[in-house]
């Protein structure tokens, strides 16, 4: 009888399905459940990727960035050839307890983590280390940069006078345009190797009360000839010829009067005589100094961004870094703009000398070169150059969705070359993301670029040569308007973009 009631009354609970003691009941009152519109709208601003201006990141102040641009504007006006680079570099590097690996070669002295050294190649190429916690063997950390710009070389025998004025003959370095040179204050920077083997260096146009020099162009009312010819005819290399003087020397029986004066000057002021011009480097280069640009002062107009505006804050990044977890390095190379050749461009074995050096001397002389090829294998760069930044006054130029702006923060350029990515280095996907990673942990603004429009052109960086040792390389630098002209322009945000972005990799 009582197993009937049971089966007609409440059924009894099964005993798997009671709630545990913590659970509670679903309230029906109080909080309404969440909107499923909205939960959908906030996934959908996630899915997409906008990049964001600079100037709105909330890590980067403005007075953190005035300061920065302050200090690299300085820096320009003092290095404006790879030589003058190389010297404020190493002055600066000295002052931050950097030491010449030389010195520690010669002393058979082991390098530890935090121990900062230096090395200096032909005047002109300049690699910094500071020793990490891990071995070489396990890889490096590496910030590459070229710190030469297009210019205009002086021939080695190259002054003549003509029609009562004195030239000089020229050459020009990268890859220029030329009517850009003409009619502009110029000043003569570099070294000259005298007979006796003494060295002068040589800058003529920067000081206050300085003569500049010029390279002279045809007035409007007799260009029409000039005018009508394409811009790669109309002006030639070889009339790039800059203009010295126009006074004569006092002995008016004397060949050459005005060509002599001007060897009576400078071997009064130098002690060189013509022949002196054969051993020399000499360059001319914009006479002005960087200046903010803007009613808001938010750019920085000044001759040599490129590369400078990533050599600079790569060389900030190094000396800031302490105590890194992988052994930090910066690269600073020559002739990029004319490829990467000779023995102070990337193509040369600097790189992989300094890095052996690194190697033997972090194992107490254990090395060998397995060693060193596991470190290449192992390391990783950003190949700091910079980025073509769309100009809206010339369209056409880029794919907008995948170009760099001015303001934006780093440029990320996975790949380079042109017609096909043809010469280029192409980072592999795990790169780039890891690369996004860091700099979205360390808040970096950053946007994904390329140099320009399919077909339109293209360019390299170092990052091909750097590949080629087997090391990961992407390049990551600052949009530049107006690159390669005597005048470039960059936004204040970027460049301390590029300071955040270098040391966030490195340290």
């Amino acid at each position: 009888m009582a197993e009937e009631k049971r089966k007609r009354g409440r059924p009894r609970k099964n005993p798997e399905a009671v709630a545990e003691p913590h659970e509670k009941p679903a309230k029906r009152r109080g909080r309404p459940p969440k909107n499923k519109a909205n939960e959908t709208a906030v996934s959908a601003k996630n899915l997409v990727y906008k990049p964001v201006n600079a100037w709105d990141n909330k890590t980067m102040t403005e007075s953190k960035i005035e300061k920065f641009s302050k200090g690299y504007k300085a820096f320009l006006d003092k290095a404006k050839t790879e030589r003058e680079f190389v010297r404020e570099a190493e002055d600066l590097a000295i002052r931050n307890g950097f030491v010449d690996i030389e010195k520690i070669l010669s002393e058979k002295t082991p390098l530890n983590p935090g121990d900062k050294v230096y090395r200096i190649v032909r005047k002109k190429l300049m690699l910094l280390a500071v020793i990490g916690e891990k071995p070489c063997e396990e890889g490096t950390r590496m910030i590459g940069a070229h710190i030469d710009s297009p210019r205009v070389d002086i021939k080695q025998n190259p002054l003549y006078e003509s029609t009562d004025m004195v030239f000089l003959k020229t050459h020009y370095y990268g890859g220029i345009k030329k009517y850009q040179w003409l009619t502009i204050p110029l000043a003569l920077h570099g070294t000259i190797v005298k007979a006796d083997g003494s060295i002068i260096d040589i800058s003529i146009g920067e000081d206050p009360g300085d003569p500049v020099f010029t390279i002279t162009d045809l007035l409007p009312h007799l260009a029409k000839e000039q005018m009508e010819k394409k811009l790669n005819e109309a002006f030639k290399g070889e009339d790039m010829n800059v203009l010295v003087g126009s006074r004569p020397d006092p002995d008016k029986e004397a060949k050459d009067r005005f060509k002599l004066n001007i060897l009576k000057i400078l071997n009064e002021k130098y002690g060189i005589t013509e022949e002196d011009f054969v051993s020399s480097e000499l360059q001319m280069v914009p006479a002005f100094k960087a200046q903010d640009i803007g009613f808001d002062r938010s750019m920085i107009g000044a001759y040599g961004h490129d590369d400078r505006v990533c050599a600079y804050p790569a060389l900030m990044a190094i000396l800031d870094t302490v105590k890194p977890e992988y052994t930090a390095v910066c690269v600073l190379t020559d002739k990029e703009e004319i490829g990467s050749v000779g023995n102070t461009g990337a193509q040369s074995r600097a790189l992989e000398n300094f890095l052996a050096d690194l190697c033997a001397l972090t194992t107490g002389g254990e090395y060998s070169d397995r060693l060193l090829r596991s470190c290449l294998y192992s390391s990783k760069m950003l190949s700091a150059d910079v980025n073509a930044a769309v100009d809206p006054n010339f369209e056409g130029t880029h794919d907008k969705l995948n170009a760099a702006y001015l303001g934006k923060g780093i440029a990320i350029m996975k790949f380079g070359g042109s017609k096909g990515k043809s010469g280029a280095s192409d980072a592999h996907a795990e790169f780039v993301g890891e690369i996004r990673r860091l700099f979205n942990e360390n808040q970096v603004p950053w946007h994904i670029t390329e140099l320009g429009a399919v077909d339109k052109g293209g360019g390299g960086t170092i990052a091909m040569m750097i590949a080629n040792l087997g090391v990961d390389v992407i390049d990551v630098g600052v949009p530049v308007l107006s690159m390669h002209a005597p005048f470039e322009v960059v936004s204040k945000a970027d460049v301390y973009a590029a300071y955040k972005g270098y040391y966030g990799f490195v340290k």
